[in-house]
């Protein structure tokens, strides 16, 4: 026969011996019970939360593939906020890689004429409508400057402006990207 390993008898019976008061044994079980119930707890949240997120990044990895034209397995994207807005890059792991330098570039020019009129159509359509920080985005596109350059391995769009709401929808907005891009992302 195989032993368990929570035997209540040998519990019960080393209750008793240890803690000879009642009082005691019913102190010390409920000390146990919310320390155990407090593991399973964050036991949960824990693997849910990883979960829910490997699941996200795999959905935007999934949606990504349909709107930006290079490999995100092949480039990274880098997001760095700053005290006037910030900048996103996206460069090809290979700097060899001509041809995934070549869409990075093509796509991002494109984009970046497209955010500097409030037009954030892509990234709703790969992160989803309720991103953080697009709402203020759109409404204030016109005092957000928003500019495209060639970098080595790929390309980058800066984002300045002097309106301090503004500064924090873009950072909210570059970390709401850099969580559902995981590993192909950093700051």
């Amino acid at each position: 026969m195989m032993q368990t390993m929570f035997e209540p008898r040998r519990l019960t019976s080393c209750l008793r011996e240890h803690l000879p008061s009642p009082s005691l044994r019913l102190k010390a079980f409920s000390i146990a019970s919310v320390g155990l119930a407090t593991l399973i707890a964050l036991s949960a949240c824990g693997s849910s939360g990883s979960t829910a997120t490997t699941i996200r990044q795999a959905q935007v990895e999934t949606r990504g593939a349909t709107v930006m034209p290079f490999d995100q397995k092949r480039t990274t994207h880098i997001f760095h906020s700053t005290a006037t807005g910030g900048f996103q890059r996206v460069v090809a792991r290979d700097q060899g890689d001509t041809k995934q330098i070549a869409l990075v570039r093509a796509h991002l020019r494109k984009e970046a004429s497209r955010f500097a009129v409030g037009d954030f159509t892509d990234p709703m359509a790969i992160h989803g409508m309720k991103m953080p920080g697009l709402d203020a985005l759109r409404r204030g596109a016109a005092r957000v400057k928003v500019s495209y350059s060639t970098i080595p391995r790929g390309g980058q769009i800066s984002y300045t402006t002097t309106e301090p709401k503004l500064v924090v929808a873009l950072h909210g907005w570059f970390d709401a990207q850099l969580m559902d891009h995981g590993a192909n992302a950093h700051s």
